[in-house]
């Protein structure tokens, strides 16, 4: 089945923020579990909510501030349009942080999905609401990421090629056994893989 559509993460595959995760959670109080530190939000009493928002909105300012782009995905992106592949942004981060980086790296995406939007990623909802709005089956998309929460979210949308891009060891505490994807040690051999895949669609 041909390749339509690229679904891409943010912090860790187009951009790199330095910033300790460990470190947030801790600030705000909430274990490292692997489930997104969203998600924990999402249940707290309001006030509690609106105060860890406010420690969690701080980091990922700072880590605009402190970021850079990840080489390799312009010329990924670049590639993509040339063969006709819609290219989706989907993040756990938030509309205003996806904007910055957009603005600091020239990169233009088809759309851009957000915590703002709705399900996060490892839920599918968060995959296969940007496939359905662009008339794409599962099987015919790619995610290229770098966290079990991408590679979580692909399976169970039942994308069919996930490729992560240098993943931590703290993600890979994550992963689940069964666990089936490409990996790659940059975004250049990120391409190289989606090469590969069209070659063989």
């Amino acid at each position: 089945m041909a390749i339509k559509a690229v679904l891409f993460d943010m912090d860790g595959t187009i951009w790199e923020a330095p910033i300790d995760w460990g470190e947030v959670r801790r600030r705000m109080g909430i274990p490292d579990d692997g489930h997104p530190i969203a998600h924990h939000l999402n249940d707290l009493p309001p006030e509690e909510r609106k105060r860890k928002e406010e420690i969690l909105r701080r980091f990922e300012e700072e880590g605009i501030k402190r970021g850079r782009p990840i080489p390799g995905a312009s010329e990924l992106l670049s590639f993509l349009r040339k063969e006709g592949i819609v290219c989706i942004l989907v993040t756990n981060n938030s509309r205003s942080s996806a904007e910055a980086v957009l603005e600091a790296t020239g990169l233009d995406f088809d759309a851009v999905y957000t915590r703002e939007e709705g399900a996060l990623k490892p839920e599918p909802e968060a995959l296969l609401r940007p496939l359905e709005d662009f008339g794409v089956s599962p099987k015919e998309a790619v995610l290229v990421g770098d966290s079990h929460h991408d590679l979580l979210a692909a399976a169970n949308a039942g994308i069919g090629n996930v490729i992560l891009v240098s993943p931590s060891e703290r993600a890979r505490s994550f992963f689940p056994s069964s666990a089936d994807f490409h990996e790659a040690k940059d975004l250049y051999e990120a391409k190289g893989i989606i090469e590969k895949l069209l070659r063989g669609a």
